[in-house]
């Protein structure tokens, strides 16, 4: 588990110029992205979620850091420390393919930003649901209703669960309907948010890095 000493460098957010480094990892949960921030003011891991959206590659642009916190954590040999910056937004301006050189200099063994949350914020088991009565079963004589005074019939015409329309809806929320530019947010749990980032790429949207959001791309059709 990771541990981490927050050291506030000042009471509020500053802005500096760098250039962020991504690096995307194949992890047991899938695809992560880590980042390497270089600034005037220093050299630092960058883990945020917002990340989670770019691809691989250099930005240079224009970086501002909320905190900054010495983080530890166990590797196969041992442990790792690692200065890392927390980002309160960034304004990027260009962008640049990572060398086989520079995507080597990261860590062999990085650790998944979604394990670290779920260490940090373990799930707790749900409270086991109270037992209901049991439902109200119709006669299959179509011509004999067993259902007691007040209780209607079950509407022929609704939506069937399970569609992709429903799916997004649940996975969007707020969201949907998606139109033609999608602004992700990413304050929401990190495992949905990469799934919300698979599912744009499915549904025909790509990522603008200047602006910081998924729009449709022309003559693409949806899954």
């Amino acid at each position: 588990m990771a541990a981490s000493v927050a050291l506030q460098l000042s009471a509020s957010s500053f802005v500096v110029p760098g250039q962020l480094t991504l690096r995307t990892i194949h992890g047991r949960n899938g695809p992560f992205n880590v980042g390497r921030l270089v600034t005037a003011v220093g050299k630092f891991a960058v883990k945020d979620a917002e990340l989670e959206q770019y691809p691989e590659g250099k930005y240079n642009g224009e970086f501002v850091i909320r905190y900054i916190d010495a983080k530890a954590y166990p590797t196969c040999d041992g442990m790792r420390f690692e200065i890392r910056a927390s980002l309160d937004g960034m304004t990027l301006s260009g962008t640049d393919k990572l060398s086989k050189a520079e995507a080597r200099a990261f860590a062999t063994q990085e650790i998944d930003p979604l394990d670290e949350d779920l260490a940090a914020h373990p799930v707790t088991p749900a409270a086991t649901p109270e037992p209901e009565s049991a439902p109200v079963r119709a006669s299959t004589d179509p011509l004999i209703d067993t259902r007691p005074f007040g209780v209607d019939a079950p509407a022929a015409t609704a939506t069937a669960s399970g569609s992709p329309d429903s799916d997004d809806a649940a996975l969007f929320g707020l969201l949907w309907p998606l139109g033609e530019s999608v602004k992700l947010d990413s304050t929401i749990d990190r495992r949905t948010l990469r799934v919300q980032i698979a599912r744009l790429g499915t549904l025909g949207y790509a990522l603008d890095f200047k602006s910081q959001q998924w729009n449709r791309q022309p003559d693409q059709q949806a899954a």
